[in-house]
């Protein structure tokens, strides 16, 4: 390839295949080993496995990882039974809740039963994870379907920027495309997330592919449907995507200009698909917790949860420390080797991904700034 070529390869139309390439190679070769075998966290494995034998508890329970969700089903003194588990804060300590909500003195508690395990995330992840359970069972690797994903990204990114240029809404060239879907592979948290499956990570990446296919829909308001869609599934995966919702509405209302007759009709078509997954995901969560909004988060065995307890899983209690996490936590410098130690919270955005400072001072202000 040529010099002049070599220039304008971002404008050719095999450049996703490219990017493609760069995302597999770069993430597995970091990735290494890890490819070889299962992570210490392979969630989704287990509920795909689930699912196959029929079942939406993870039965028998898993032997190792963090972070599953833990329903105990009781006896109480009249011999009736309950599901539900034992409140541990100071607070309410002595209590039982019941998965209906109701707290019982565990005075009143004759024998338990039976302690019933569950994944606690939203379960679009999977659903990826089907096809490789069904031939491996609950030894299905996670790491490999994570790979792949993370490096669907790099295409995916690179298309919704030029969805961008192509709408007017941008005035950058391929080339600077090419160079943010970069930084966005290996300049940001994704690049961490990407190589080592595990349930957290894993949802990490499922979930930004689909706020990108989200983004992708989203322009002009072109694909409301796949809009929809994806952003039902991000909600699926990461519960606070579905926060992504008004990007839609403002750019229907942008493209209707005022026609409010053809807003509405964009977004019922927008609507539907989310109503959907979201009737699915609440019949989903009744069936295991009575609560069709309780994804299992309630039910932790972790040490946060007398805090939960107190002060629920929404909460202005936690705000100030997140707050710290993602805008002042630094790495500690120590005389051992390797001499900079990252705490096991991360580190603030803007020391991960200086470029983010470019926000503040934009070459331009266009209608997505």
């Amino acid at each position: 390839m040529d010099r002049a070529a070599w220039k304008t390869w971002p404008e050719r139309r095999w450049a996703p295949l490219v990017l493609l390439a760069v995302g597999l190679l770069g993430f597995g070769a970091v990735a290494g080993a890890r490819l070889g075998r299962q992570s210490t966290d392979p969630h989704f494995v287990y509920q795909a496995d689930a699912w196959l034998h029929g079942q939406l508890a993870i039965d028998p329970p898993p032997p190792k990882g963090d972070d599953w969700a833990k329903v105990e089903t009781v006896e109480l003194d009249d011999g009736s039974s309950v599901r539900g588990r034992r409140l541990t804060s100071k607070k309410k300590k002595g209590a039982f809740r019941t998965t209906g909500g109701e707290e019982i003195p565990t005075k009143r508690i004759r024998r338990s039963l039976a302690t019933t395990h569950y994944v606690s995330f939203p379960p679009f992840p999977a659903v990826l994870m089907l096809p490789q359970t069904a031939l491996q069972g609950r030894d299905a690797n996670d790491v490999i379907p994570t790979v792949l994903v993370a490096a669907l990204i790099l295409p995916l990114a690179f298309l919704t920027l030029g969805r961008l240029r192509a709408a007017g809404l941008s005035t950058r060239s391929p080339g600077d495309d090419v160079l943010l879907v970069l930084c966005l592979a290996f300049g940001t948290v994704l690049y961490f997330s990407a190589v080592q499956g595990r349930v957290w990570y894993t949802a990490h990446v499922v979930a930004v592919a689909l706020a990108l296919g989200y983004a992708w829909c989203t322009i002009e308001a072109r694909h409301p449907i796949g809009a929809g869609l994806c952003l039902g599934l991000a909600a699926m995966t990461r519960t606070p995507m579905a926060f992504m919702f008004p990007l839609f509405l403002f750019e229907a209302w942008r493209m209707c200009g005022g026609d409010r007759r053809r807003f509405a009709i964009l977004c019922a078509r927008f609507a539907a698909p989310v109503a959907v997954i979201a009737a699915i995901g609440m019949a989903y969560n009744a069936a295991r917790f009575t609560s069709p909004t309780e994804f299992g988060h309630s039910y932790l065995a972790v040490r946060q949860q007398g805090q939960m307890e107190e002060s629920g899983l929404f909460s202005y209690a936690y705000l100030s420390r997140n707050l710290a996490v993602a805008l002042a936590l630094l790495p500690q410098l120590s005389a051992d080797s390797p001499h900079i130690v990252i705490g096991g919270h991360g580190l603030a955005l803007w020391f991960t991904t200086p470029i983010l400072f470019f926000l503040f001072w934009p070459r331009e202000r266009g209608a997505w700034h």
